[in-house]
């Protein structure tokens, strides 16, 4: 499997798995766990992303429990993580509206929280999961800078930043922004024409996926573009996500897809994406039919 650099020291697998539904199966053992995340490294899958507020706030506990009875995984895996949103759930029950919090003070006291839960000592990716309209983008980036001076982060990046988010964040700091985490999929296709694939073109900073298969959508149904997924795949001899992901994947713009599922067996084949060959004229038909008509 490829790898992705983000820092001259740190590359990401080029599929990532994503944790956020870790908690809702009845089986959050750390043998079960373990098994997903072997899974995963079976595969070259070496990139996990989680956040704070995952399973109301209990997921990176459920990934710490693996990794206390099996320390050696650690060392194999990348952990991205995220902060800044406050809901009303788990350790934050007593609140009385979901709000966002870029403040020094949150954010170092989540990533502290974050290193306790998943049993760690360092954060390899640390994103601000969404922009707040009370950001002090001096306060947020100095606090950011600070943390991977301290080595508790290795590297910062954000989520569902628009381009101009971003550049109001990084001008404030001097750490670089290596990534932004975003909504890409043949069910979300804005950001091929909004300038949110354009800005990080141009600056090459590699772009996350969340939620590359429309949060199921893409995986039912029989619509024009369902079809088209089909008929490709049977061509190509795998499922219709792996067509799904693959038409990320064939974006010069570098983007990581984050593939989310509990089952065991659908995590084997999240790989099976890198053996689907998209040319020019192939990716459009299912561009077209993502969009409903053609292209102008």
């Amino acid at each position: 499997m490829d790898r992705i650099s983000l820092t001259s020291d740190l590359s990401f697998s080029q599929l990532i798995y994503g944790m956020w539904r870790i908690g809702d199966v009845e089986d959050t053992s750390p043998a079960t766990v373990e098994a997903k995340i072997q899974a995963c490294l079976d595969q070259g899958i070496t990139t996990f992303d989680q956040a704070d507020i995952y399973g109301g706030y209990v997921a990176e506990a459920i990934l710490g429990g693996a990794l206390k009875a099996n320390p050696g995984l650690r060392n194999q895996m990348e952990i991205v993580t995220k902060c800044d949103i406050v809901a009303p759930i788990g350790r934050y029950a007593d609140k009385k509206v979901k709000y966002y919090d870029t403040s020094r003070a949150h954010i170092e006291a989540s990533v502290e929280m974050s290193l306790r839960d998943m049993a760690i000592d360092h954060i390899d990716l640390l994103l601000i999961h969404r922009p707040d309209p009370l950001m002090d983008h001096n306060e947020t980036g100095a606090a950011l800078d600070d943390l991977v001076a301290s080595g508790k982060v290795r590297s910062v990046g954000v989520s569902n930043f628009r381009p101009w988010d971003w550049e109001l964040l990084q001008s404030a700091m001097k750490t670089t922004l290596v990534t932004n985490q975003i909504e890409i999929s043949l069910a979300e296709i804005s950001p091929f024409t909004n300038g949110d694939l354009a800005f990080h073109q141009k600056e090459a900073t590699p772009l996350m996926a969340w939620s590359p298969l429309g949060g199921g959508s893409l995986m039912t149904g029989d619509s024009p573009l369902a079809q088209r997924l089909d008929a490709i795949a049977a061509d190509q001899g795998v499922d219709r996500a792996a067509v799904a992901v693959a038409f990320l994947l064939r974006h010069p713009a570098k983007i990581l897809p984050v593939m989310g599922t509990n089952n065991l067996d659908r995590i084997k084949t999240i790989s099976d994406a890198l053996k689907v060959q998209l040319d020019r004229e192939t990716w459009f038909l299912l561009y077209e039919a993502a969009l409903g008509t053609e292209v102008p």
